[in-house]
């Protein structure tokens, strides 16, 4: 065999090997992108802020929409808050909404934090592949 085609013959052994394994980041993002796609499919509750929108937090220099899985996680970021003696109004909406409709109307960069205060709390940037790429923080517009 020459050299021409043992070589073709390496690459291809290797393109296999490379097929055959998922790149670390691969693997991590499995768990990340099915956890947008579950909160895009469900109704979440999103407490109202004294003037009857829908509640905020800053964190990190960005506005960041609270939103809660259920009465109990709400529940638990009141008592992290110490605020369990006043009523938490708030709505239900689709996560969905939350991400294609109500962020890109702001015109502040703001993502969604799903269960603060709970075991299972997970963000939402602004960012391609969560939010609509106009308004994405690494999209278009900004780079």
């Amino acid at each position: 065999m020459g050299f021409d085609e043992e070589w073709g013959r390496l690459r291809a052994e290797a393109a296999g090997r490379a097929a055959a394994e998922q790149p670390p980041t691969a693997v991590a993002e499995a768990p990340a992108r099915n956890r947008l796609a579950e909160f895009r499919g469900r109704l979440v509750l999103v407490p109202h802020d004294e003037r009857g929108g829908l509640w905020t937090a800053p964190l990190g220099g960005m506005d960041w929409i609270c939103a809660f899985s259920d009465e109990a996680a709400l529940a638990r970021f009141a008592q992290a808050r110490d605020e369990t003696d006043r009523a938490w109004d708030f709505r239900r909406v689709p996560g969905a909404w939350l991400l294609d409709e109500v962020i890109p109307a702001l015109d502040f960069p703001c993502g969604v934090a799903l269960d603060a205060a709970g075991p299972d709390g997970t963000v939402f940037p602004p960012v391609r592949g969560i939010v609509p790429d106009s308004v994405a923080l690494d999209g278009p517009v900004a780079a």
